[in-house]
């Protein structure tokens, strides 16, 4: 199987175990992790330095998922990395589980920042990136940021303090799916001129369609071996909320929601029709 089929079929697993997570959870957010699930995916896929079995390795590059509310979709990936048994992950949600619906780092092995307050990643992932050098490490760090993320103000100052220190290992993913809780992104407060704007900060900007697995691997591979880039850059994901399942998408209803078990067989369905 090729690397762009694999991570093509690992994209649909994230999202039947979506399904299968808040099922036992009866709720969840099934369309913010739908929207990054080829994200996701290419990134574990091959693209972060990571170890096997190892998720404290000092070496790793780190990753923060900002739009916390998609740990759902991060989970069964270092389940399949040897972080944890892929059984725990039944107890989704429950009394005394670790894998609740946003990150904890302080009890789940591959999880490098607790998120879910908006707005903190990309703060955390500079000064993850800045204590590289110090500690004698050369890893990357990748925050995964929703695009309604973008309204929090202190995300902002840690762009402008990121370009202004050159900081090359930090990397931004805007998984751009147009809609947050409130709905459509624009209507709240407008992003556009979006990648303007990241350059005017500063950064090194690539926009990419976020479904696009072929274009993914190519953006991030580029990002990771190009020695000469001097300042950080940003990936603006195009996406759509809720992909893979018609009557999810781009429907902000379905930011959080729960399925029937007749409507929980069908989404399975649609998923698993896909080629």
């Amino acid at each position: 199987m090729s690397r762009d089929v694999d991570i093509r079929a690992r994209a649909r697993f994230l999202r039947e175990e979506t399904v299968r997570l808040i099922s036992i959870a009866k709720t969840g957010h099934y369309a913010s992790s739908f929207s990054c699930a080829e994200i996701l995916a290419v990134l574990y896929g091959g693209v972060l330095r990571v170890r096997r079995e190892e998720p404290d390795w000092p070496g790793r590059d780190r990753f923060l998922l900002g739009k916390g509310h998609a740990a759902v979709a991060l989970y069964p990936l270092l389940a399949d990395l040897g972080y944890f048994p892929a059984r725990d992950l039944d107890g989704y949600a429950g009394l005394g589980s670790p894998f609740g619906d946003h990150p904890d780092m302080r009890r789940i092995p591959g999880i490098d920042f607790s998120s879910g307050s908006l707005g903190h990643a990309l703060s955390a992932g500079l000064g993850m990136a800045l204590a590289a050098p110090l500690a004698g490490e050369d890893y990357d760090v990748y925050a995964l940021l929703g695009d309604g993320e973008l309204h929090e103000g202190q995300l902002w100052e840690a762009a402008m303090a990121a370009a202004h220190r050159n900081v090359r290992n930090l990397i931004a993913i805007v998984d751009r799916n147009e809609y947050c809780l409130d709905g459509v992104v624009e209507d709240i407060v407008g992003l556009e001129p979006l990648a303007k704007k990241w350059a005017a900060f500063g950064w090194e900007v690539i926009v990419v369609d976020g479904h696009d697995v072929d274009a993914l691997l190519t953006v991030f591979t580029a990002l990771k071996r190009d020695a000469a880039r001097d300042r950080p850059a940003v990936v603006i994901a195009n996406t759509v909320k809720g992909k893979g399942v018609a009557f999810m998408e781009r429907e902000p209803g379905w930011h959080l929601g729960y399925l029937e078990p007749d409507d929980e067989e069908r989404v399975l369905a649609e998923l698993r029709s896909e080629v």
